[in-house]
């Protein structure tokens, strides 16, 4: 991001979690555990990473839409960079 990230320590915790997350899934297929817990950790996970989207969307929202000071072409570039995103992450 071009900006400073409001709450920079808070993301990268999310982030860190989700890491070990993953690790769990990774140890609980190596270990050939049962698919069904499988499935609830990546359950977690991807509620994870969708909340962490969703704080990252409301940063870009309020930094490069609708602060105050930008100009109309800022805006307008803020909410097409966040439309293509929003495109890809929800295909």
């Amino acid at each position: 991001m071009s900006h400073t990230i409001r709450e920079k320590q808070k993301l990268i915790n999310r982030v860190r979690r989700i890491r070990g997350q993953m690790e769990a899934v990774e140890r609980m297929l190596i270990d050939e555990k049962d698919c069904a817990e499988v499935m609830q950790v990546l359950a977690g996970v991807r509620g994870a990473v969708n909340g962490l989207m969703g704080e990252v969307i409301e940063d870009h929202v309020l930094m490069h839409v609708a602060a105050e000071g930008l100009s109309q072409k800022e805006r307008d570039e803020g909410a097409a960079e966040l439309i293509d995103v929003l495109r890809a992450y929800l295909k």
